[in-house]
């Protein structure tokens, strides 16, 4: 039977535990976060657990950054050994979403950028939405193709090379073919201003102007 899904409405996770750090309940934490500070500094934070769906709160003692790994350990006061620590395996350490320390002009938070519709700003059309924004030296947004745009910039499909046929029946075994599902087509597009030089979160869009070859090249 498939486990609830967890309401992450008004959550934002910050770090998923993957492994117990000794034996005194420190956990290792694989950060989703660019705030250090949510692993540093002592204070409440909130725990959910793998197939429940209601965070419960939890105070964090300290933590640290292991160097050279993206990892980092924490001490939550509720832990106290090893084997309570590896209960906590994949469970995903989170703040409110109201909790969120001020940016810089022209910087935002991921989760505000996720869904925004993408417009070509040249042509004002629709070009697709924002799946996921990926961390690079700069970060990169992962856009969705929409199929009106795919349809109108596809190039002409090739002919497919027909298979020889399978003659040796002892290669065949009791199988059968099950059909592969298409991802939907994304492309990757830096976030810099020059590319994307607007970005209206109140109309949920942002514009881009793409290099020539771009699209193509990331296709």
């Amino acid at each position: 039977m498939a486990l609830p899904s967890p309401n992450l409405d008004g959550w934002l996770a910050i770090g998923r535990i993957v492994a117990p750090q000794g034996l005194r309940g420190e956990l290792r934490v694989y950060p989703s976060t660019d705030f250090p500070e949510r692993f540093e500094e002592p204070g409440q934070r909130w725990l959910l657990r793998p197939g429940q769906t209601e965070p419960q709160a939890v105070q964090l003692v300290e933590g640290y950054e292991v160097p050279g790994k993206g990892l980092y350990v924490v001490k939550l006061a509720e832990v106290s050994d090893r084997n309570q620590a590896e209960a906590l395996r994949d469970s995903l350490l989170l703040v409110p979403e109201s909790d969120r320390p001020p940016l810089e002009a022209d910087e935002f938070h991921v989760v505000d950028l996720l869904g925004l519709s993408v417009i070509e700003q040249a042509t004002q059309t629709l070009l697709g939405t924002v799946k996921d924004v990926i961390p690079a030296g700069n970060d990169l947004l992962e856009v969705q193709l929409d199929p009106a745009w795919l349809a109108s910039h596809a190039p002409a499909p090739e002919a497919a090379e027909t298979p020889e046929p399978e003659t040796d029946p002892e290669n065949k075994g009791d199988r059968k073919a099950r059909p592969r599902k298409a991802k939907p087509p994304t492309v990757l597009i830096p976030f810099v201003k020059e590319i994307v030089p607007v970005v209206d979160l109140v109309q949920k869009r942002l514009e881009v102007v793409p290099p020539a070859g771009l699209l193509e090249i990331n296709r």
